[in-house]
């Protein structure tokens, strides 16, 4: 990778649909090396995917929360894998210190955090949760090189 490639990354990034001629002209190369860098990129796994991005509450998820969940009987990718495929999900990380997965979530009551909490706490393999109510968003940006 050079710093062509990051700065496509960058583009990309702000903007998905950035047409590859405007890219080009951008960074004085042809639509054509955009084009072969990004396909190299994704043949590669360096970008995984276009999508939009959402604001939360405008659909209605206000709640999110962070949990840290211990677990088991060395069960913990088993447990990550189930918690990974639910829809509420956003997600799911392998981590150090005192639990053993912190998982991202988002709702749009107590009610449906209620349900998931006590079916994440019910299966045999999770010891424990500990969820954090997310008061206020500061920032919230999973982009990479921005």
């Amino acid at each position: 990778m050079d710093e062509i490639d990051l700065e496509i990354i960058r583009m990309l990034e702000q903007d998905a649909r950035t047409p590859f001629k405007e890219i080009a002209t951008k960074l004085g190369v042809s639509e054509g090396t955009i084009h072969n860098r990004v396909r190299k990129m994704q043949e590669e796994g360096i970008l995984i995917g276009f999508s939009a991005r959402t604001n939360p509450s405008k659909l209605g998820m206000d709640l999110t929360v962070v949990i840290g969940i211990r677990v088991k009987g060395g069960k913990l990718v088993e447990v990550e894998r189930e918690l990974s495929a639910l829809r509420e999900v956003k997600c799911v990380y392998d981590v150090t210190g005192d639990y053993d997965a912190m998982v991202i979530a988002r709702f749009r009551s107590r009610e449906e955090l209620n349900r998931f909490i006590k079916e994440v706490i019910a299966s045999e393999h999770v010891e424990r949760t500990v969820t954090h109510v997310v008061l206020n968003t500061i920032k919230e940006d999973f982009t990479t090189l921005v």
